[in-house]
């Protein structure tokens, strides 16, 4: 009887769920970049997510990301180990404000303790991944703001 009260109630929230999400959609928010033109960026919060990041990935659909969400400001490198496709790495302060860019970070093919680290010398609370040239493409530049 209680099973199937649940497959009752399963199916009857089915109906209420937006058709078009996918699992990738769970972990993803919008983000504005200056001039209003939205990506779709993926959430890294974890910390076992944020170490795997963009790791043998081999592409980043146009439009899209991977936002690193660190609990404090702090010293944030990234670096390419085991990463298949060039990335601009963007660093964001507290407030969302660029601080640096790193445009077109190669992979890294050698071992992870010959690969080179990137990042600012400044406090960064966020790191956003966007496939090589894209920030060029979108005109990013340090000061600019972003919004999620």
């Amino acid at each position: 009887m209680r099973l199937g009260l649940i497959c009752i109630a399963a199916i009857a929230l089915s109906g209420c769920a937006d058709k078009s999400a996918t699992a990738d959609d769970l972990n993803t928010i919008d983000l504005t970049i200056p001039g209003g033109r939205t990506i779709k960026v993926e959430t890294m919060i974890d910390p076992k997510d944020q170490l795997r990041g963009m790791m043998f990935r081999t592409s980043m659909q146009p439009g899209h990301g991977m936002l690193f969400i660190y609990r404090e400001a702090g010293s944030h490198p990234h670096f390419m180990y085991q990463t298949l496709i060039p990335l601009d790495i963007i660093w964001l302060d507290a407030d969302r404000r660029i601080l640096q860019i790193v445009a077109n970070a190669p992979p890294c093919k050698t071992q992870a303790s010959k690969c080179p680290t990137y990042g600012p010398d400044e406090a960064s609370k966020y790191v956003l991944e966007l496939a090589g040239g894209m920030a060029g493409t979108y005109g990013l530049k340090a000061g600019d703001q972003v919004r999620f």
